[in-house]
């Protein structure tokens, strides 16, 4: 057997282990069942790679994502360790293939999510391999208390009844205490033992600003710390306009999201990663395998779903143990949108059944049938032909593939896309020689940011629902613009794929799993409020907040956060009659300022000025007008 040191320093080059690191591999080793529970970073992975390439077979690896797969997959053939994915559509003489190379090539890994775990011929060739360890990857999806509950987790308890004799590891980033005892009871860890390493980040600043113009505090931020950064946004549209906006203010940055090509996905990354780029603005797509050191700010622009989620990303900072910030920036609308975009875009059992039954008309799927058929899917065109609401309908076919009802192949990401490959001024001469084409490029510029710049994904259907013209009619025009080089185009017929998991049973269906999603629709409300209460709490440490969330305790404040700083600067402002009489005295030879305005006019620190208005304010010697300014109060 070799030896965990000698593995670890010659496939991955490290001479020592990281903090119980060695511990877990060698409780593993030893044949015992395994939790594990580590931050973001901290090497979970090798926690169960290195215990596997100890012994002869092969791991099972149950992952939730195909990015996070993939991304491990060709980390290890990097290493030249032998690993597989089972992470996309294969027919059953393809899957069968390579199945049998993991029981006769020499395979140490093979990762798949636990929806595949349910196929028949999955199963059956289990019972071929020689395993020598289960990693349940991701386990607080196992977890119906956990911020991102899959069903299919449920039916892990298959792999050990298979493999009964066989140990198991599960491993996440972030559970509470409720979520460590349900994933143990899950999975009958009745012996195993718990390795968790302490949430607290003693370098890691947590702050919450208040911020009306977010952009400008993001650049105030960004050149106070002119370091490696990440930007979270909700939305792609919000990656590529936000990046285009730092590029343009002297700041290096780029955009990363789900819909970029793997090239372009790439390129951005190494930009970032070898520091041609600042400033990584990003939906939460980015995250997966990023190993970055020197990440000096996190910051969330929009709220986050959950405070899980949350500590994942704003972790990504601060890893070569220098001071760093996690910032969320909120406002009084941040509340509202989140609420709208979070729960209640959340599907009842009602309007799941609903689009389940449409879905089966759409596809003429009679009862009883059409269990493992595949369909191309329009999802524009079936959302308009039901008249049903997109974002309910999108996040429904998520529930549906999540409970293993079908596979929504999202090639949408990678639908129709084009890019105006013309200079403004060619742009402009064109459209005065070819009037009847102006319409379609004016919705194409409303619509699309970015499409100067690069190549953007479009939906015909969408532009044919604004135009008032048919989809043909839109492909016509693109296409015209395409043969007189104005822009490059690629066009795709179908924008998804649909497979059938079950036979239709409408109702029957889906009342199996009625109660996970009345339950999981629940869990996320609370997850919200929970990430509310954490930016409203003004009378806590942010840290301390955290951690009680975590399950943890601190005794003394951290110090260092939004809450400690003010706090205790609170106490060292003094706020001068000097002060108060240069702001006055502003204000009376103009008529009215913003605090930004006050602020580059006197030399005074932000905190004091803070302090100044709000004592004016009070003595109701200033007053703040509709247009958010302050002006002198009449005497």
């Amino acid at each position: 057997m070799n030896l965990p040191i000698d593995i670890l320093e010659t496939f991955w080059k490290h001479k020592y282990f990281r903090p119980l690191q060695e511990d877990i591999i060698d409780h593993v080793i030893k044949g015992n069942d395994t939790f594990v529970l580590m931050a973001t970073g901290s090497g979970k992975s090798i926690c169960f790679q290195i215990p596997a390439l100890t012994k002869n077979g092969i791991c099972i690896v149950i992952s939730p994502l195909i990015a996070l797969m993939n991304n491990q997959v060709a980390e290890l053939k990097k290493r030249n360790i032998k690993a597989m994915a089972l992470s996309h559509s294969y027919s059953h003489s393809e899957l069968s293939t390579l199945l049998d190379n993991c029981i006769y090539g020499n395979y140490k890994f093979l990762y798949m999510s636990p929806e595949r775990l349910q196929q028949e011929i999955i199963q059956e060739r289990i019972k071929q391999m020689n395993v020598n360890l289960i990693a349940i990857d991701e386990a607080h999806c196992i977890s119906q208390w956990g911020h991102d509950f899959r069903p299919a987790y449920k039916n892990i308890h298959v792999l050990r009844n298979l493999k009964p004799n066989i140990p198991c590891i599960a491993l996440t980033a972030s559970a509470t205490q409720n979520v460590v005892d349900d994933i143990l009871k899950e999975l009958k860890f009745e012996k195993g033992k718990v390795f968790k390493q302490t949430f607290s980040r003693d370098n890691l600043a947590y702050m919450v600003f208040e911020a009306e113009d977010k952009m400008y505090k993001i650049k105030q931020i960004l050149n106070k710390n002119p370091s490696s950064s990440i930007i979270y946004v909700r939305n792609r549209k919000s990656t590529i306009d936000i990046s285009n906006t730092l590029n343009n203010s002297s700041f290096s940055a780029t955009h990363y999201h789900g819909g970029l090509s793997s090239d372009e996905k790439q390129h951005n990354f190494s930009d970032w990663m070898n520091n041609r780029s600042q400033v990584m603005v990003a939906t939460n797509a980015f995250g997966m395998g990023i190993d970055k050191p020197d990440v000096k700010t996190v910051i969330h622009i929009d709220l986050p779903d959950s405070l899980e989620s949350y500590f994942q990303e704003a972790g990504r900072a601060g890893r070569d143990g220098k001071k760093a910030f996690a910032i969320i920036l909120r406002n009084k609308n941040d509340e509202q949108r989140a609420y709208s975009q979070f729960i209640k875009t959340l599907p009842t059992v009602n309007f799941i059944k609903l689009v389940y039954k449409k879905l089966c008309n759409y596809f003429q799927v009679s009862f009883g049938e059409g269990a493992y058929t595949t369909h191309n899917f329009n999802f524009h065109n079936f959302c308009k032909t039901y008249q049903l609401n997109t974002t309910l309908t999108f996040n429904t076919l998520m529930v549906l593939d999540r409970s293993s009802v079908l596979n929504f192949n999202q090639n949408f990401k990678r639908n129709s896309n084009i890019q105006i490959i013309a200079s403004n001024n060619e742009l402009f001469e064109y459209l005065k020689k070819n009037q009847k084409l102006n319409g379609i490029v004016q919705t194409l510029l409303r619509t699309y940011g970015g499409i100067f710049d690069q190549s953007v994904n479009i939906n015909t259907q969408q532009i044919s629902d604004k135009m008032g013209y048919s989809e043909g009619e839109i492909i016509t025009f693109l296409k015209q613009l395409e043969n007189d080089f104005i822009i490059k185009l690629h066009l795709k017929k179908t924008d998804a794929e649909i497979t059938f998991i079950e036979p239709r049973e409408d109702e029957k269906t889906i009342n199996r799993f009625a109660l996970n999603i009345q339950h999981l629709n629940t869990q996320k409300e609370n997850n919200l409020k929970a990430v509310i209460q954490y930016i409203s709490d003004h009378k806590t440490c942010k840290s301390k907040q955290l951690l009680q969330y975590f399950g943890e305790s601190i005794k003394l404040p951290c110090g260092m956060c939004s809450f400690c700083i003010e706090h205790n600067e609170g106490e060292k402002i003094i706020c001068t009659k000097k002060n108060r009489q240069q702001v006055k005295e502003l204000l009376k030879n103009n008529s009215s300022m913003s605090s930004r305005e006050i602020l580059s006019r006197l030399q005074i620190p932000e905190s004091t000025l803070k302090t100044v208005l709000k004592l004016l304010l009070e003595k109701e010697e200033i007053t703040i007008t509709d247009y958010n300014t302050y002006k002198l109060t009449k005497q």
